[in-house]
């Protein structure tokens, strides 16, 4: 495998929310995108990543799926009381979707939206489903992809990591084939820049390093409103 990483504050933006990180010995690679108060997004979202690395790392010889499943139940917990102990964190969390590969497979925990591709050949996929109003809304035809990225509730989550004692998590297998790409991103992406372009931006570049920098110019010269984190890993072998 190949791999880069890449995360940008943006145009509109103070902070950078989001925690990005890879930890190539376990092959694990994650983005969480935090909300709340002062500071407390970047704290939310850097607890999470960290409490499911901790899990993985320390539990290795349970099942994957069982590790990550505990490892974002964990970081739910911890994010959830930190958030009632202090009063400047209150209501604050995170987006994550983590993934682990193993050879050919790979295995991810999902709370939230943002999000993880495929791409194969000249399809792009997703492979997690936005936790959020509108795509609740989409779902139900209530409004089109095109008044999706429109929407003024476009950023109002349904399901986010923190915000309650408890929380519900997709794990998602799925196999990989040599010339795969995978992508995990925030929506400070997605929420400007289509899936077509993505993949062309993806396929266009001669390595990871240079996908994620594509990647991140687009969402910047196309407003760059959010913050803006990318993972892209090239199965080669």
């Amino acid at each position: 495998m190949k791999w880069s990483q890449g995360t940008e504050v943006g145009h509109i933006r103070k902070r950078n929310e989001d925690s990005i990180c890879v930890i190539p010995d376990m092959a694990f690679f994650a983005v969480a995108d935090g909300m709340g108060g002062h500071l407390a997004g970047e704290v939310a979202s850097r607890m999470a990543i960290e409490s499911v690395a901790a899990e993985l790392h320390t539990a290795r010889n349970s099942g994957l799926e069982k590790r990550l499943l505990k490892g974002v139940r964990a970081a739910n917990s911890k994010v959830y009381e930190a958030s009632q102990k202090d009063s400047s964190c209150r209501g604050m969390g995170t987006t994550l979707t983590a993934a682990v590969i193993k050879g050919r497979d790979m295995t991810l925990a999902h709370v939230g939206d943002s999000r993880a591709y495929i791409i194969r050949g000249e399809k792009i996929f997703s492979i997690t489903e936005d936790h959020s109003l509108v795509q609740e809304m989409l779902k139900q035809g209530g409004i089109t992809r095109e008044q999706a990225r429109e929407h003024p509730h476009r950023n109002v989550l349904t399901r986010a990591l923190g915000t309650d004692p408890s929380v519900e998590v997709d794990i998602i297998k799925t196999s990989l084939e040599v010339g795969d790409y995978v992508l995990i991103c925030s929506d400070g992406l997605t929420g400007l820049v289509e899936d077509c372009q993505i993949m062309d931006l993806v396929k266009s570049a001669p390595n990871p390093e240079q996908a994620v920098r594509d990647l991140i110019k687009e969402a910047l010269r196309q407003g760059g409103n959010d913050n803006i984190s990318v993972i892209v890993v090239e199965i080669d072998e």
